[in-house]
């Protein structure tokens, strides 16, 4: 990274889909919330709006049955649903192995439009939460990727102005964030695809 980016001060990661392989586990999850409110969300319509934070997908998610949900009620079931299968989640090697690589060597934040808890929950389940200075999460900024806040509030939290910052996005929402926050990005479905090859 550094050869590629050698003016980085500091690297900002995204959560799921960046370090943590959650995607199967949020896909289980949020469709058990919608049941216990009687809707039903097919999986494949949560995989098609990944990178959204939970506000965005409830509100996405109204709009298509034309109906106010009872937000409190779905959350307490995603929650314990993914609580229940954390087990099952992996970390994705070709970025944690640049977290452990630079861990000590550069400051280093996660900022996830993902709900504290279940953010921490991720890490802490692989190991992986020592690794950074700081955790920043959407109840710490005023809106969600593709809005900035989460990278500004990541980089202010470690003392590194944004535009010496990397960060590590798989979602549009996140890339377009990160460069809306002036910070250098890489997708890490580039990385990911080079380590298949």
């Amino acid at each position: 990274m550094k050869e590629r980016f050698p003016d980085t001060k500091a690297l900002i990661f995204d959560c799921d889909g960046t370090l943590v392989d959650s995607l199967a586990l949020y896909a289980v999850a949020w469709p058990a919330g919608l049941r216990s409110t009687g809707h039903a969300m097919e999986a494949s319509w949560y995989l098609e709006r990944g990178g959204f934070s939970g506000d965005m997908l409830m509100d996405a998610f109204e709009q298509e049955v034309g109906q106010t949900l009872d937000r409190a009620q779905v959350m307490k079931t995603v929650w314990a649903t993914y609580q229940a299968g954390v087990g099952e989640l992996t970390e994705i090697a070709a970025v944690t192995a640049i977290a452990r690589r630079f861990h000590g060597r550069l400051p280093m934040a996660v900022a996830s439009s993902g709900p504290s808890d279940f953010v921490r929950l991720s890490l802490k389940s692989l190991g992986l939460d020592a690794l950074f200075d700081a955790i920043v999460t959407v109840e710490d900024v005023a809106a969600a990727k593709p809005a900035p806040d989460l990278f500004l509030e990541a980089a202010r939290r470690l003392g590194v102005a944004p535009d010496d910052c990397l960060v590590f996005e798989d979602s549009i929402q996140g890339l377009q964030a990160a460069k809306a926050a002036g910070c250098q990005a890489i997708d890490v479905r580039e990385l990911m695809d080079e380590a298949a090859a």
